[in-house]
């Protein structure tokens, strides 16, 4: 099955549509998105774009980000929020190679996680609600904080936790493009071990010690995050499927 939908520059831009759920239901097909970003959008990239009818875009990058990189053209007139979920910044100099990219990344995801409460409800909250749809969630690489949002969107729908390190994983297949890219754009830029990689470890670790900490992911969007039960009904009601028929 392929979820990437190819532009000419962007390299992580896929449907999270077609996950089953432990009752037997679906993410439907292009009800939300999950991509890199979308400021590098141009001309026929455009009209592919659009052809998505995507009403809302949920831009997760650092104010900074935007400015140095650009957003989603304000021309395509989708409703923009702009909710920043990370607060440390990486210091990739901590990174140990002994103890490997996978638990690395799964650290900073975890911080996530303590940092980004006030703007992961508003997120979830933005999905949640039916009207909105099509929705795009986007970072820079469509792999990191995008990763965090779509595992947390995936649990509350019910969608098995090796579903979830698999659509993360899925990154993989872009990764060689988006490097590429990257050094393209940034010449002189120097990259850690982990730029670009999404190893399935990774998000495994993280949604163990998210499980560990708080009971399971959905107790921590309920405890924490505090989604209310009514939001978190909605978004399930619009983004599943209908139950399958018994008998």
């Amino acid at each position: 099955m392929i979820r990437h939908i190819e532009f000419a520059n962007l390299c992580n831009f896929r449907d999270m549509g077609g996950y089953p759920t432990a009752d037997g239901r679906a993410i439907r097909w292009q009800r939300l998105y999950r991509a890199d970003s979308l400021g590098w959008l141009d001309r026929d990239d455009l009209a592919a774009f659009r052809a998505l009818r995507v009403r809302t875009v949920i831009d997760l990058r650092h104010p900074f980000e935007i400015e140095r990189m650009g957003r989603v053209p304000e021309s395509e007139g989708q409703r923009y929020h702009n909710l920043p979920i990370e607060g440390r910044r990486w210091d990739v100099n901590a990174y140990d190679e002994a103890l490997g990219v996978a638990r690395y990344l799964a650290d900073r995801y975890l911080e996530v996680t303590e940092d980004g409460v006030d703007n992961l409800r508003a997120a979830l909250e933005t999905i949640a609600d039916a009207g909105n749809a099509p929705v795009v969630i986007h970072c820079a690489a469509g792999k990191d904080r995008t990763g965090v949002l779509a595992a947390l969107v995936l649990s509350l729908a019910g969608v098995s936790e090796d579903d979830i390190v698999a659509d993360y994983a899925l990154t993989g297949l872009a990764t060689e493009r988006f490097i590429a890219d990257w050094r393209r754009r940034h010449p002189d830029a120097a990259l850690w071990p982990g730029f670009g990689l999404a190893p399935a470890e990774a998000m495994r670790f993280f949604l163990t010690d998210l499980t560990a900490r708080h009971g399971s992911p959905e107790r921590y969007v309920s405890q924490v995050v505090g989604l209310s039960p009514a939001a978190t009904e909605e978004l399930r009601r619009h983004l599943l499927t209908e139950p399958r028929p018994q008998g």
